[in-house]
Order: structure tokens, then sequence, then C-alpha cells
């Protein structure tokens, strides 16, 4: 760690990262575990956190966009990684040279993935969706057979290989939900009748981080971990990272600004939502919504500052916001700390979550490009 104190920045403990790997791969022991690092690893970080999981055992790596997958490889990390989310026109050929899995949902995309393949001089591994009933990307079930015999030409004609058939839950952060059954049978007759045709593939994947937590008979060859490798719990519901077995990998600080007196009847910060009561102390956190911290959270978000969890006092501004201590005393340069680790005591992004009305997914990933990350562990 930098011993000059930052305004704000987020640690990243790469052993956090390791030992989350570790607790996901004993959970499904019988599959392979592709970690997701798409969108910089959930805000974390993707080439540090890619590297950690692997060394931790994950034997995939997956991002959305094939230009994620493709930073990557130029960072010199090797193994198997697959991409999703493509758009026509899109990086085929390099995706092929650069031997990545990519996902086909549909005709359009099988047909620009051959072509890629024929000018690379090299089959596509390819890996097909099915839409079990999610409705965002992935074949429907009326569609499947065209998909599934296009391939199986393509790769009779040595254009592609098909290594995977996959899908996505919609709502496996919902214990009992009646989709998760309805979606694993759709999953199973479609894989079922893809083998029938003649798909071969290495791997059969349909769970996400909280199946891979919760249903082990969703585990299959292999379980694909994206918040939980990064410890934070998919879903309250599921339970706390510490009860899942996980530990939280950021924790997001900042220096106090100023700390200073003012009188009772003070407003403070855009709107006077908040009006001080009595003469107290007040705290500029140099952080706000410029770095990832929700606005919406203004007047609720937690912070630990002077040994105790206090409220964000007023609005959050693009880039502070500020706390009252009441009575208790800090200086300039004491450590404010947004999120972390409940087991220290700390808030987290889940309680900042809920003070926002989101998921703590969108709180970690939201964390911008002008905090930097620090790297423990590494």
């Amino acid at each position: 760690m930098n011993e000059t104190p930052m305004r704000v920045c987020a640690e990243i403990d790469l052993d956090a990262v390791r030992d989350n790997v570790r607790a996901l791969r004993a959970r499904a022991p019988r599959a392979e575990l592709m970690a997701i690092v798409k969108s910089n690893a959930y805000g974390h970080g993707a080439v540090q956190c890619a590297r950690a999981a692997q060394e931790a055992g994950a034997g995939w790596l997956g991002t959305a966009t094939p230009e994620e997958a493709l930073a990557l490889r130029d960072a010199g990390i090797r193994g198997r990684i697959m991409c999703w989310l493509w758009t026509p026109g899109g990086p085929w050929r390099e995706a092929v040279e650069a031997d990545l899995d990519v996902s086909v949902s549909g005709m359009w995309a099988l047909d620009e993935v051959r072509a890629a393949a024929r000018a690379a001089g090299r089959p596509a591994r390819i890996q097909l969706k099915a839409d079990t009933g999610l409705g965002r990307n992935g074949c429907q079930p009326a569609d499947w057979a065209e998909l599934v015999g296009a391939a199986v030409a393509a790769q009779a004609e040595g254009t592609v290989r098909v290594t995977g058939v996959w899908s996505h839950f919609a709502c496996a952060d919902e214990p009992g939900h009646p989709s998760i059954r309805l979606q694993l049978d759709a999953f199973r007759d479609m894989l079922a009748y893809a083998e029938k045709e003649g798909v071969d593939p290495e791997v059969r994947h349909i769970a996400n981080s909280p199946a891979t937590l919760t249903l082990p008979e969703t585990h299959f060859d292999l379980v694909r971990t994206g918040i939980a490798v990064y410890g934070v719990s998919p879903s309250p519901e599921l339970g706390t990272p510490a009860q899942l077995g996980l530990r939280p990998a950021m924790t997001l600080k900042a220096s106090l600004a100023l700390v200073k007196t003012v009188p009772a009847g003070h407003g403070v910060s855009y709107g006077h939502h908040y009006v001080t009561e009595s003469e107290t102390h007040l705290a500029l956190v140099p952080a706000g919504y410029a770095d990832g911290i929700p606005r919406n959270a203004s007047g609720r978000g937690p912070v630990l500052v002077a040994g105790k969890v206090r409220r964000a006092a007023g609005r959050i501004a693009m880039d502070q916001f500020v706390v009252d201590l009441g009575e208790d005393l800090a200086e300039a340069g004491d450590e404010a700390v947004i999120f972390g680790d409940a087991e220290r005591g700390e808030p987290t992004a889940e309680d900042w979550a809920q003070a926002a009305g989101t998921i703590a997914y969108e709180i970690v990933t939201r964390i911008g490009g002008r905090v930097p990350r620090v790297y423990l562990g590494g």
C-alpha cells in the first residue's frame, strides 16, 4: 500500500479472490469453474483478478464482450476464455486467431464466425447458447433445430468446433422460484436434442453464482461464477458473504478532506436536505457519484469514520459528500471506509445497495476509473 494517503482508493485483496475461487470450486467439486471477469472484473481489475482466479484453479475465464477477452490475451493471459455478447461486424477473426471460445445465439452469428474461420484458416471454437426462459440472448427453442443443424454442418466442413452448450438462469437468486425448474428442464431438453443431432460438447453449463452455491443439480460440467468470486453475496436471501464462505475483495476507502465545526441549523450540501440539529463536527469525504458513489443513497449511505458507522448527511455530490460526526472528533487525512467487510465492522456493498435501492453487483461495478486500485496479496 502507498504510504501517502490517497483521496480515494479501492483496495483489492487478491488473496480473497483466490480463497473465494477455492471455496466455489469446493461447492461444485465435479465441475470446472469459469471465473467471470467482465466489466473490469466487476470493478476489481480484470487482468489482476483473472490471474488470481487461474492461480486458484479456475480453468476458464469469461467476459461479456470480445474486446474484454482480447484485452486479456493482450495482457498475456492464456487458457480458455469465453465471450458471449456479440453484435454484427464484431471482431470474429481476431477472436478466432486469439483462440477464444465464442458464443453463438443465432444464424447471423454462425454465418459471421464461419466466414472469420475461413479467413483465419482455422476452425472457430463456438458454444451454442439456448434461451431457456431468460428472454435475453440465446436461441429460442423454436429456432434451435435450425441453429443446431447449421452448426453440425459447419463442424463437418471444418469451419467450427462446437465446444459447449449453455444457458443462463433468470431467478437462481430467488430460492424456490418456479422458473428455475422450468429452465433446467428446458436446458436438458435442448441439450439432449443437440447431442442427438451430433453435437458432442466439451462443456455444458447453466449455473451462475447463486446456482453454484445452492443448486448442485445445475452444475453439469462447468459453473460460471461472477459476483461470488469477489466475495459479494448474489442475494441477501442466500446469506451474507461470511455465511456463504466468501470474503469481500474490495474495500473502498477515502481520506477525509476537511473536518470543521458548524452551528445548529446549518444546511449541508445541495438542497439543504440535511440541517444540523445542534453544533456539530462535519467531515468531508472526497468521493462522489463521479467515482461511483450512488447519489440516490444520499442521506442513507453508511461510512465508517472515527470508529463508528455514520450516514451520508445530505446530498452526495459529484466529487464529495459529508458525514456528521456529532461530538466525535477526526482530522483531515483520517480514513473513511465507504464499504468493505462486515466481519471487520465495516459497511458493505450490500449496505450501500440497500441504501440506494439497487443490488450489490452495481455498487462494486460502478466504482469509476478515477479511483485507483491498490492490489494486496499480488
